[in-house]
């Protein structure tokens, strides 16, 4: 694999990723911010933000399969949630726990969340963009 995900010493110590991502690969992928819509371009979760985030990693997870890599060839994840509070944490994790069950991964690599105003439509509240290496 050519990721390997630490937390170093000196560096808080945080469950749901990992600070640093070491990749060795040869091929550099960004995936675009990723929403809460299915292949049909259908509306998923509204309202519901666990819905929206397990949906969001499920279009990284696909776009990864399309050039041959999964999350495990995940350096970064960038996450854009709108009005983010403490009490969005919960249902985030939700929505990654759930995914990583449907995925068999546990998705880690190193994230930025950042709070926004708003995303491009009014029904959206979560936006993800994955920056990956493959061999």
């Amino acid at each position: 694999m050519p990721i390997t995900l630490v937390n170093p010493e000196g560096l808080p110590k945080v469950d749901i990723y990992r600070q640093v991502s070491i990749a060795t690969g040869s091929r550099l992928v960004h995936i675009a911010g990723q929403v809460a819509r299915d292949a049909d371009g259908n509306r998923v979760g509204e309202g519901d933000l666990a819905a929206q985030v397990e949906q969001c990693y499920l279009n990284i997870a696909t776009a990864l399969a399309e050039v041959g890599g999964s999350f495990a060839d995940v350096v970064k994840l960038t996450v854009y949630v709108v009005d983010l509070t403490p009490d969005k944490m919960p249902p985030f994790l939700e929505g990654v726990a759930r995914v990583a069950a449907k995925l068999g991964v546990t998705p880690v690599p190193p994230l930025t969340g950042v709070g926004v105003a708003a995303l491009a439509e009014p029904d959206l509240l979560v936006e993800v963009e994955a920056t990956a290496v493959l061999d």
